[in-house]
């Protein structure tokens, strides 16, 4: 109980909804994710778990007829207030997405991308960068032979290892991750939860996914989310041991999903 009572929150949202026209995605979802830690979204397909993870980085802002209301904070801001700048936003809250998406360019320019276009030009520290976003990805010692060749060149699972190196690229605090092993065999998938592990010893990341075994291996919390409601969150061992609700329960022991 200590532990959870010195943890800083990064993120918090307080009675958020979502709509999509008149559809109702999200529903009076307040949350706090800890700084630092890695966060489980799980639930059944359809739960409203992506579509929180996008109001993270106003992905939503990009399509058309969504209305939000109530207020989610990183580092206490309100990351919709009419001053945000969501280009920043979006620096600093990374993505990677449930299937890898490399550009139709070079190992070494998919990682040097972003930070270039934030205003880094010069070859030397792009060179530092590159190296040390791969090596953060642990993708170094398999491509720094090869950084000009195509990205596309990779297999899956360094194809998505990549596409985590271009994301820490600009510095982000925070790493979203949605469904990001889904596509991938089960290796990949392991070196990508290893990464995960070390990765929040710097980041704090918040994931979706549909693996129980994988929220229950890698998270250190858990929120469990029905029809566009949290219907139970708190420290992962609680949710997959001990649940309050009947239906976290039969969820996460696979009754229903």
């Amino acid at each position: 109980m200590n532990n959870q009572m010195t943890e800083k929150i990064k993120v918090r949202s307080s009675e958020l909804n979502l709509f999509y026209g008149d559809f109702q995605a999200l529903k009076n979802v307040s949350l706090e994710i800890p700084e630092m830690k890695v966060t489980a979204l799980i639930g059944p397909s359809g739960c409203g778990k992506s579509t929180f993870l996008k109001t993270l980085n106003r992905m939503n802002d990009l399509i058309p007829n969504v209305t939000i209301t109530g207020t989610l904070t990183i580092d206490n801001e309100d990351i919709y207030a009419d001053n945000t700048d969501v280009n920043q936003l979006r620096k600093k809250v990374g993505m990677v997405f449930q299937k890898p998406n490399p550009l139709p360019s070079s190992i070494y320019d998919n990682i040097a991308y972003g930070p270039s276009i934030h205003g880094i030009k010069r070859r030397r520290e792009l060179d530092v960068i590159v190296e040390q976003s791969l090596r953060k990805a642990a993708l170094w010692d398999e491509v720094k032979d090869r950084l000009k060749k195509n990205a596309y060149d990779l297999s899956g699972g360094q194809q998505q290892r990549l596409c985590i190196a271009r994301a820490l690229a600009v510095e982000p605090d925070i790493l979203l991750m949605d469904e990001s092993t889904s596509a991938l065999d089960p290796l990949s998938t392991l070196k990508i939860e290893d990464l995960m592990s070390e990765l929040k010893t710097k980041y704090t990341i918040i994931i979706v996914t549909h693996n129980m075994q994988q929220a229950a291996r890698v998270s250190d919390k858990t929120a469990f989310f029905m029809l566009g409601e949290v219907l139970e969150s708190g420290q992962t061992a609680q949710i997959f041991n001990n649940p309050s609700h009947p239906k976290t329960e039969n969820y996460v022991s696979g009754k229903f999903g």
